[in-house]
């Protein structure tokens, strides 16, 4: 054996170089199936590391487009219509973007995708009849392949990568996205399950702060809470509470974000609002238009939604309003679920805050009904023997008597003030809708531009014998009469009187002041004064009192009123 010699196979030289280079050729490709296998785990193992829903959907087109060597990547997100809901890509920078205008809404070959849930792949997009074209200023694609992504046996979105810069796509490259797209599918599930859950954590929280200040002592505009606290459970740029105004409007009661110095307090035309939808419907109503504009202009919004906001199933206080800006995402379905959530939660919190300040209240009320009942019963009537006891001593002390009787007047008008002080009580609890409260109102707007609070007295059923327009003039000419005081008379006391008896109205203020002039015309306020008596077929009379001070007398029929 050791003597044998070596021996080559009788073949050619040229078929050994032949079986030589196959064999090269075969490792090489070996090899490069390796590499390519390599880079798949490597691209699993970047979409699989990260629980930001959006990070792990940048990810996953990055890593397709790096895998199979394209130049243009894309993932479309499908909504519950079957359109494109979100769409992120890579490859073109954010000038070509602006140029572009938009981003696609589905149509064409992206739309065949996701209409029929079969990987596509092609060597030249044009020559496909399902292809629609470019709009202006978007790049030339000639290659292209789509992958279906699944979630759970549910189409979540798809791969779409085109122009692979070495060569059409292949048959390998179709079957590597499809194994990235079951482990990107797995990755956005995981992702959407902790998206879920940290979302959840943020709307207990943002729940519990609700709760916890809308029913501590401490006031605070409940509306506005909603507004601020939104923002923690979902993000959006501008939220806003929308509330009835009037039959045919709503108004911006709450704007938290850009432009809500702008919008609040804004009055908008409620048909065909969003808002005006959710209150109407009681559901969840979304606008995803990539641009909206709002007061001419000046403020543009995005993807939008509104939410009913409700103390009870019968009673929706208004509509809780998300907004993000143009170019942003919309809502996905689990956010606007969260939304709702909150609104409802929010209304039950609303309804708990108002009932335990309707509680409040009427220990208020039931506590001012109380003192007033003590003033009445007591207090009045103690000084009301006080001054009959004074008047015994006077007619006893004749040498007296003018102080003594200065102090019965005082005691007078103390008990005067005293029941004066039982009517605001006793109104105040009530409402606060009657004629004398509303005076009374308007005495405590005005006394501090007086010298010294204004003494008021009534007589006569003011409440129940006046309303309408003509309580209206009533409540106006009791202020103008009183700032005419505090501009003109320099008085050091001021007395109002209304006065109502079976056939008309009177009001009387007078001061110890300066007194009018003279021949002094009607003019200005005065004379306004003048006109409403007229209009209701009353008078007016402005004169000066002997020695100092003006009356001022006004007079209406009730039947007027």
């Amino acid at each position: 054996m050791a003597d044998d010699p070596l021996r080559f196979p009788d073949i050619s030289r040229s078929e050994l170089d032949a079986t030589i280079r196959d064999l090269i050729a075969r490792a090489e490709r070996v090899l490069a199936v390796q590499g390519r296998l390599r880079g798949l785990l490597a691209a699993m193992r970047v979409v699989s590391e990260d629980l930001d829903l959006d990070h792990v959907l940048t990810r996953i087109v990055r890593a397709a487009t790096e895998l199979v060597n394209a130049e243009y990547g894309a993932l479309g997100v499908i909504d519950d219509q079957g359109r494109l809901e979100r769409f992120i890509h890579v490859g073109m920078d954010e000038e070509r973007v602006a140029a572009i205008g938009h981003l696609p809404h589905g149509d064409g070959l992206l739309g065949a995708v996701i209409e029929s849930g079969d990987i596509i792949r092609l060597a030249h997009l044009g020559d496909d009849p399902r292809s629609v074209g470019f709009p202006e200023n978007h790049p030339p694609m000639d290659s292209f392949l789509g992958v279906p992504i699944r979630v759970r046996d549910t189409v979540f979105g798809n791969l779409y990568l085109t122009d692979r810069r070495d060569g059409g796509f292949t048959q390998e490259d179709e079957e590597l996205i499809a194994s990235l797209a079951t482990t990107a599918g797995i990755a956005i599930d995981n992702a959407r399950l902790f998206d879920r859950t940290r979302r959840q954590e943020r709307l207990s929280r943002a729940l519990s702060d609700i709760s916890a200040t809308l029913l501590s002592e401490e006031a605070t505009d409940a509306l506005a809470l909603v507004a601020d606290r939104v923002a923690l459970a979902v993000p959006a740029d501008l939220i806003t509470v929308v509330v009835p105004s009037g039959p045919d409007e709503v108004r911006v009661d709450v704007a938290r974000g850009p432009g809500s110095d702008e919008i609040v307090g804004a009055l908008f035309p409620a048909a065909g609002t969003l808002a005006d939808q959710a209150m109407t419907t009681g559901e969840v109503v979304t606008d995803s238009s990539t641009e909206r504009e709002l007061l001419d202009g000046r403020i543009r919004l995005g993807p939008t939604a509104a939410v009913p906001l409700a103390t009870s199933p019968e009673r929706r206080i208004g509509a809780l309003c998300v907004s993000r800006t143009a170019g942003r995402a919309p809502f996905t379905a689990d956010e606007l679920g969260t939304v709702a959530e909150f609104a409802r939660q929010a209304g039950v919190a609303l309804s708990l805050a108002w009932a335990r300040q309707d509680r409040q209240r009427l220990q208020v009320i039931e506590e001012r009904g109380r003192i007033a009942r003590d003033l009445h019963d007591h207090v009045i009537q103690r000084l009301f023997a006080v001054g009959l006891g004074i008047q015994v001593i006077a007619d006893a002390a004749p040498a007296h008597r003018a102080q003594l009787d200065a102090y019965v007047s005082d005691l007078d008008a103390a008990i005067a003030d005293i029941r004066m002080a039982v009517f605001a009580l006793r109104g105040s609890g009530h409402g606060g809708g009657g004629l004398r409260h509303r005076l009374l109102d308007v005495v405590t707007e005005m006394s501090p531009a007086l010298t010294t609070p204004p003494r008021v007295a009534f007589s006569g059923p003011v409440d129940l014998m006046t309303s309408g327009p003509l309580a209206d003039d009533v409540v106006a000419v009791v202020r103008e009469c009183l700032a005419n005081v505090a501009k003109h008379a320099q008085a050091e006391s001021t007395t109002l009187a209304v006065g109502v008896d079976d056939a008309r109205i009177t009001v009387t203020v007078e001061d110890d002041g300066a007194g009018v002039p003279e021949g002094a015309v009607l003019a200005g306020g005065t004379a306004n004064l003048a006109h409403r008596a007229r209009d209701h077929g009353g008078d007016f009379v402005l004169e000066r009192l002997s020695g100092r001070g003006t009356r001022a007398r006004w007079t209406a029929p009730l039947a007027a009123g």
